[in-house]
């Protein structure tokens, strides 16, 4: 009630924080245990008795007509009553009785004045995808005392991957009386100005800056993209123009987006958690070569698991499912010398791959058998004992069962090296592991030209970090967990989530 108080402009009933300040100890304590009704209270209630008990009251001739307290009013009908009233008014109301207080108190009231404030921008709440071409990006959009205020994350500088995400505020909506509502835009170095906010439908909307000019630099567009630089790189333009050439159009798309702060959102859902997945669900920070830091949400599907970048870059939109895992094939390493081979992991990673090709065969054979024959069951593989690089079975897949397949004491993790040659962005990787799972990582050209799924090892190191080898790109991407909270970014169901993730991906297809 105390949030929905503050919401309305009132917070706690200011007037009797200021009489209970001039009280003292013993007063005050009077006053909490004085009986529930006041002396006018009962004096209209005993006149009220004294009138209809009378002998030959109603019978008697002519009477005056009763008078009427709101007093007598049902509670019921008071709650509807006092819901009516402006927020400003309720500390007010609250002084005038007992009752009146004590009715004050109802949830059902503070209910309601907080759907009647937020009105048709409640729907706002929660997590977004802003349609910033293959960029993306991600909208928190929460409830702060007096205003909603639409927070955009930012991954940390690259390479930092365990750094803190970074965050700026796009718009706020200043909640007032009677359904009214501003809405500014935070966008610029000028301060709040005047902004509007567009519900296009319940899981989208749309903003847009009425005074662009507020984000004007005394030193023009120049100075205004080399801010923007600065902020979202953490270096300049002449440090990064070499290494990213091709790309600064792009940036300058993005750039302007921004400027103008006309942009439209999708909703997006954190993903469901169950107890048998490999590590708690969540959106995650990565590394991808020069494209910087990228947020990808990890999420799991059965014996899969799955990440889908929030962020994108010019290769890989936002959207697309980077990263797959089939985690009923774990990938066994080989102690840390042989590790350090680049030949030797590609060795053990396309075994697996050509085992599951001979899988997907004997599957197919066996299902063209039984349409030929009967109901014959695929053939199964024949299993031998594990080797380095052997998938091993999906019941085997648990923590202490990976350690000891690794080679390592139980509770204990497995030594990891990254292979000479495979490139990375953070050499401060974890030098220890608690298992590794064959999957397979998206790769395009410029423009998310000719994609194609490629083979890779999935490096679990702990609860909030894990890593993908890109085998045919000999590169490394370290993930870490965005450890922020959020709050109404649940799946109605778990429907709606598989929903979601079809929606943002077909954007971008």
């Amino acid at each position: 009630m105390a949030v929905c108080a503050r919401l309305c402009g009132v917070g706690p009933s200011r007037g009797c924080r200021r009489r209970q300040q001039r009280r003292g100890p013993a007063e005050t304590a009077a006053a909490d245990s004085e009986p529930d009704t006041d002396p006018e209270e009962e004096r209209i209630e005993a006149g009220a008795a004294a009138v209809a008990g009378a002998p030959g009251g109603r019978g008697a001739g002519p009477q005056p007509p009763p008078r009427c307290s709101l007093l007598e009013l049902p509670p019921e009908l008071l709650v509807e009553i006092f819901a009516s009233l402006p927020g400003t008014d309720l500390p007010s109301l609250a002084q005038v009785c007992t009752k009146f207080r004590r009715i004050l108190h109802t949830d059902t009231i503070w209910r309601r004045r907080c759907r009647e404030v937020l009105h048709r921008y409640r729907h706002i709440l929660g997590l977004w995808q802003p349609d910033i071409g293959p960029y993306g990006g991600l909208l928190n959009v929460v409830v702060d005392g007096l205003f909603i205020i639409g927070w955009m994350y930012l991954p940390p500088h690259d390479p930092h991957v365990d750094d803190p995400m970074r965050f700026k505020p796009l718009f706020r909506i200043h909640l007032m009386e009677r359904k009214s509502a501003t809405v500014e835009c935070m966008y610029g170095h000028r301060g709040p100005h005047n902004g509007h906010i567009q519900i296009v439908k319940k899981d989208e909307f749309s903003t847009k800056c009425n005074q662009t000019d507020h984000h004007r630099m005394s030193g023009g567009r120049q100075e205004e993209f080399r801010t923007w630089l600065r902020e979202e790189w953490g270096r300049t333009l002449e440090d990064i123009f070499h290494e990213h050439m091709q790309e600064l159009i792009l940036m300058k798309f993005i750039y302007t987006s921004q400027y103008d702060n006309c942009l439209t959102y999708r909703r997006i859902y954190l993903p469901p958690s169950h107890p048998d997945d490999l590590i708690r669900p969540g959106l995650f920070k990565g590394t991808y070569g020069s494209h910087g830091l990228e947020i990808v949400m990890l999420s799991f599907h059965g014996k899969r698991a799955r990440g889908t970048k929030i962020t994108g870059d010019p290769n890989i939109p936002a959207g697309q499912q980077t990263v797959e895992i089939d985690l009923r094939h774990r990938i066994q390493l080989p102690d840390v010398e042989s590790l350090r081979s680049f030949s030797e992991l590609s060795r053990l990673v396309l075994d697996v791959r050509e085992r599951l090709r001979q899988e997907q065969q004997q599957q197919q054979s066996g299902l063209e058998d039984g349409e030929a024959g009967g109901r014959q069951s695929p053939r199964e593989p024949q299993r031998g004992p594990a080797q380095p690089g052997a998938e091993l079975p999906a019941e085997e897949v648990g923590e202490a069962g990976g350690a000891e397949a690794a080679g390592a004491q139980p509770g204990q993790g497995q030594p990891f090296v990254l292979p000479v040659g495979v490139s990375s962005r953070n050499e401060d990787y974890p030098r220890t592991c608690r298992m590794c799972f064959y999957g397979t990582g998206l790769i395009a050209g410029h423009g998310f030209t000719s994609p194609e799924r490629t083979p890779g090892v999935f490096i679990l190191f702990d609860e909030d970090r894990f890593g993908f080898i890109w085998l045919e790109l000999k590169s490394f991407s370290l993930y870490s967990r965005v450890q922020a909270t959020f709050r109404n970014a649940e799946a109605p169901s778990p429907q709606a989530f598989e929903e979601m993730l079809k929606n943002i991906q077909s954007l971008t297809s």
